[in-house]
């Protein structure tokens, strides 16, 4: 609770816009909106019908697992120093759009020890998780497609990893200076497992859609995080399940694709890291 009371004046009420103060375990706009604070600290700020409801546990579990494991701890470092290198001097906090579990911005917040960090998310099984992750992160339930319950200019640094973003909303809650770190999969990330196991592969063209949405801002930086690991066939399971192909595969699907392969199987990560500044600063 001490991470939401510390970031609740960086929020707003999804229905209003007005803002948002707690009271007991809600928190409550001027207008008489209320939003209940699940007992593990995250608060669901929905305005309206729910359209996406995120990762189900099976996926939650699967990504918790892979990352527990350390495989994108490279990754993770680099958005940490990405985003202490370049984010204003000021008091905004890091928003992670997607941010699942919350295990990416747990490492911004350790490289950054005066910010605290709000993480969006749909699933409402990473929020549980999500919210404890580090003393610093607070957690709310959202759709980063719709208007973010999230206060104009209150950002200094925005991540997205891996998952959906609306560039203009992610304009407008930047302060001045603030800094998106973009995460994005290249062709090669984990390909071995798509021709092994089967799944959904990766949009060669995601790097130049990237670079068209974030037209309106300046590049500041591009980096390559690039290694092989090794994966059991337990890991392998856990890439697999963590992705949009488990939307695709059964466990018992899964469970026979992976009985067919050698373990362990040398695996690609190859993910681009970039951050942009808006322009109109």
């Amino acid at each position: 609770m001490a991470a939401l009371d510390a970031v609740v004046d960086r929020l707003c009420c999804p229905v209003c816009r007005g803002s948002l103060r707690p009271d007991g375990r809600r928190l409550l706009c001027p207008a008489g909106h209320a939003f209940d604070i699940a007992r593990q600290g995250y608060v669901n700020l929905v305005g309206g019908h729910r359209r996406h409801h995120g990762d189900d546990a099976r996926m939650v579990t699967a990504r918790e697992r892979f990352l527990g494991a350390g495989h994108y701890g490279p990754l993770s470092s680099t958005l940490a120093e990405l985003a202490a290198a370049h984010a204003p001097a000021d008091d905004g906090i890091v928003v992670d759009l997607a941010g699942g579990t919350g295990h990416h911005l747990s490492a911004v917040l350790d490289a950054s020890p005066h910010r605290y960090g709000l993480c969006v998310e749909a699933s409402t099984h990473a929020l549980r998780r999500a919210a404890k992750v580090h003393p610093r992160a607070a957690a709310i339930g959202a759709d980063v497609w719709a208007p973010l319950p999230v206060r104009s200019g209150a950002a200094a640094v925005v991540l997205s990893v891996f998952g959906p973003r609306d560039v203009g909303e992610i304009e407008r809650i930047l302060g001045p200076w603030g800094v998106v770190v973009v995460a994005t999969p290249l062709p090669g990330h984990l390909a071995e497992l798509g021709r092994l196991v089967g799944g959904i592969g990766i949009d060669p063209r995601k790097p130049e859609r990237l670079a068209a949405s974030f037209r309106r801002f300046e590049r500041l930086a591009l980096h390559q995080v690039t290694r092989r690991i090794a994966l059991g066939h337990g890991d392998v399971h856990a890439a697999m399940a963590m992705g949009p192909s488990a939307r695709h595969l059964t466990d018992d699907d899964l469970a026979r694709a992976i009985a067919r392969i050698p373990e362990p199987v040398d695996v690609t990560v190859a993910v681009d890291v970039s951050v942009h500044r808006s322009q109109r600063h």
